[in-house]
């Protein structure tokens, strides 16, 4: 495959349920506010960031922007994007989608989810109808699904869909609900999602051992984006010079007598399997920003906003703020005060890490759900 193109500015959305999508939903707020939403080249995301980063992509070109100093920020963003998710992070989707998934003969719990993306946030919009990216005014959004079949991270996007083991589709013209279903596939309820195409739309790129396999070109068995990467990191790792992550993954809990049933055991072991992987990248990144291999910074739902040691932060560690990060990651009702506390800080801890870290110059924000104060 050909070297690929170096951007300025990438922002990672982790997955994690609701509470990713509106952990997130937070952190776009406090970014728009600080102009950087039109600053980033490529939002990727997987699982519940990915609800939150589509219906940004759905509406991209409905948001309005303001012409001053602050380099563009969407004045409309409230009515268009938090107004949206916070309806939908009201509802309950996965065991609704799981009881009529199991009493249809003739749809999956799979197909349930994605009717509800499709009924309550996307229509009938496919990644064609995304916005072209331009560098300084519109990102390029790409969502991760990862691939049973071949154990690979699948990326999707306007461009293209890509499994390096396979190949790549330019163009895909797949409904967005269905895109988001199969990044937010949670293990096993609601997977998988499938995706048929014609396998002669797919083109040979470097390393594709597996492109003359037909059968996986025709039909693509998908699961959550956060199994193979949680934080959706993989695209910007090595490409932007600025990289953002916002991590709203369930931090690891220690169990001193764990379920030796063999059904716990398997989950068990993916938990670790995952906690792995996701404590290397962590561990990789932060290195990285302190040996200035590249600039940005992170923010995870279980970081100290303390140990930002910026001035005026906009909250303080607290039970309140300690307890966020076990809030369940299911696609369940949550209650206007779990999501105002989540907004929150999601919002708080954007602002502390990018003062700090990325616009050491810029005015301390305004917590967006004032009924709802950290504490």
């Amino acid at each position: 495959m050909s070297v690929q193109e170096l951007l300025n500015n990438g922002l990672a959305l982790s997955g994690g349920g609701f509470r990713a999508a509106l952990f997130s939903l937070g952190s776009l707020w406090r970014l728009n506010e600080m102009g950087w939403l039109r600053r980033l080249d490529i939002i990727t995301s997987v699982s519940g960031g990915s609800i939150t980063s589509a219906v940004l992509a759905s509406r991209w070109s409905k948001l309005t922007w303001s012409d001053n100093a602050d380099q563009g920020v969407a004045t409309n963003f409230e009515d268009l994007i938090v107004g949206p998710l916070q309806e939908f992070c009201s509802k309950r989707v996965d065991v609704a989608a799981g009881l009529q998934g199991l009493l249809s003969p003739f749809s999956s719990i799979a197909g349930k989810v994605e009717k509800a993306y499709r009924d309550e946030l996307f229509s009938d919009t496919t990644l064609q109808d995304l916005p072209d990216p331009q560098q300084g005014t519109t990102p390029r959004f790409t969502f991760y699904a990862t691939s049973l079949q071949t154990g690979s991270s699948v990326r999707i996007s306007r461009k293209y869909l890509a499994d390096y083991k396979v190949g790549m589709v330019m163009a895909p013209d797949i409904p967005l609900a269905k895109v988001v279903a199969a990044s937010s596939a949670f293990p096993p309820p609601l997977s998988p999602v499938i995706f048929n195409l014609d396998p002669g739309n797919w083109t040979r790129v470097e390393g594709a051992y597996l492109f003359d396999n037909v059968a996986i070109r025709q039909r693509m068995v998908l699961t959550d984006g956060g199994v193979y990467d949680n934080m959706g990191l993989e695209a910007i790792w090595d490409r932007c010079q600025t990289v953002l992550v916002c991590d709203a993954g369930a931090p690891f809990s220690v169990k001193s007598d764990p379920n030796t049933d063999w059904a716990s055991i398997a989950l068990r072991v993916m938990d670790i399997t995952t906690e792995q992987t996701r404590a290397l990248r962590r561990r990789k990144l932060v290195q990285d920003y302190r040996d200035k291999i590249r600039h940005g910074t992170y923010w995870g739902i279980s970081t100290a906003i303390n140990d930002y040691d910026v001035q005026n932060p906009l909250a303080v560690d607290n039970d309140l703020t300690r307890e966020l990060r076990n809030i369940r990651t299911r696609l369940n009702p949550f209650k206007p005060e779990e999501q105002g506390h989540l907004i929150n800080w999601g919002y708080a801890l954007t602002d502390a890490a990018m003062r700090q870290y990325v616009e050491p110059g810029a005015t301390t924000g305004t917590l967006p759900c004032q009924k709802f104060p950290l504490g």
